[in-house]
């Protein structure tokens, strides 16, 4: 079968022939029918050799996936073949108390992602070691859905613990419209009443947010700060979304949240807020995020399935997947990059 894997550390992921993989006692085999490409891809191949604390070389890629069930292994029950299916990303270890309530993204012994920590879904065939992380996607095309396992559970994780503090009359900051941003404005639009302010240093991204509903976008530039600070008659904004999580986005985060407010960290970079009596207002609370429950998964699919939310995407075919990095890696895709094996 074909599969897209980076191999070689420094070099980009290429297309390549590997055996296709048959399940074992208590797995599923999966046919896939789409794909997504993640920045956290880009962030795993630019990690040098020395740091490098993921799955050993060759990696097949990816951690968004949808499929069809194609075999059972010996034992499996649960599921049928060909049931279509989303691929709940953040495998633990499912006996832990984290676990033991669906949230698998906190295991305490730490996850084993496809993509990340072992074979992932850029292939024709993928294994899903345990039916718990099937989650049903119904009549839903894979094509557009298969990023709500990511690009719409990241963002749906970090919003829904601030909906308390998103009442009417507050502002919602938005950092980074891109791959999951532009679900995050749409997510706040949804699920609450608060004023949606996004920013983004590309025009389209900040196009984009405007026709997602965001009632304010502009450049994420050296006034940006100021700007968020009129917006708000100098109070800041009550919860700041940093979808990038680079340095100058963490520092416009810090300077735009307002007192009592909160700073959520979503992107995955190397952009820090230090917390402290002199760095950030009084009451300030940061978290930092990690994917989301299964559980959570199952409440975003409804929410798609209700068109609540809709992720933009651009599909590429499995020959032509390198490219979808490519442009991944160059911010020139709008929303999110889709692989489709069979085309």
């Amino acid at each position: 079968m074909r599969a897209l894997q980076y191999r070689e550390f420094g070099a980009r992921p290429e297309v390549v022939e590997i055996d296709r993989p048959v399940p074992g006692a208590g797995e599923v085999l999966l046919q896939m029918t789409a794909s997504g490409a993640c920045h956290s891809d880009e962030f795993i191949m630019s990690t040098p050799a020395d740091q490098y604390a993921f799955a050993p070389l060759p990696l097949t890629l990816g951690h968004e996936g949808a499929g069809v069930v194609a075999e059972l292994g010996p034992g499996t029950t649960g599921v049928e073949v060909g049931d279509s299916v989303l691929v709940y990303g953040p495998w633990g270890c499912g006996v832990c108390h984290s676990c033991a309530q669906g949230s698998e993204n906190n295991c305490v012994k730490g996850i084993s992602a496809p993509g990340i920590h072992r074979p992932g879904t850029m292939a024709e065939y993928m294994i899903v070691d345990d039916v718990r992380h099937l989650v049903p996607l119904g009549d839903l095309d894979p094509i557009p859905s298969v990023s709500l396992t990511d690009a719409a559970l990241t963002p749906y994780h970090a919003i829904k613990p601030s909906l308390p503090a998103l009442i009417p009359g507050t502002t919602a900051l938005v950092i980074g419209v891109g791959g999951l941003g532009h679900v995050g404005v749409q997510l706040l639009k949804a699920l609450t009443q608060a004023t949606v302010i996004a920013v983004d240093i590309n025009p389209a991204s900040i196009s984009h947010a405007l026709e997602l509903g965001a009632d304010h976008a502009f450049a994420s530039d050296t006034a940006a700060a100021e700007r968020v600070r009129e917006l708000t008659g100098g109070r800041g904004a009550d919860v700041v979304f940093d979808f990038v999580g680079a340095e100058p986005t963490a520092a416009l985060a810090q300077s735009t949240v307002a007192i009592a407010g909160q700073i959520v960290m979503v992107g995955v970079s190397t952009g820090a807020v230090p917390v402290g009596y002199l760095t950030v207002p009084f009451d300030v609370s940061v978290r930092v995020v990690n994917w989301g429950s299964r559980s959570e998964l199952i409440e975003v699919v409804e929410l798609a399935r209700r068109g609540a939310i809709e992720i933009a995407v651009e599909e590429f075919a499995m020959d032509s997947s390198p490219e979808a990095y490519e442009r991944l890696h160059a911010g020139t895709i709008r929303g999110r990059a889709v692989v489709v094996p069979t085309r």
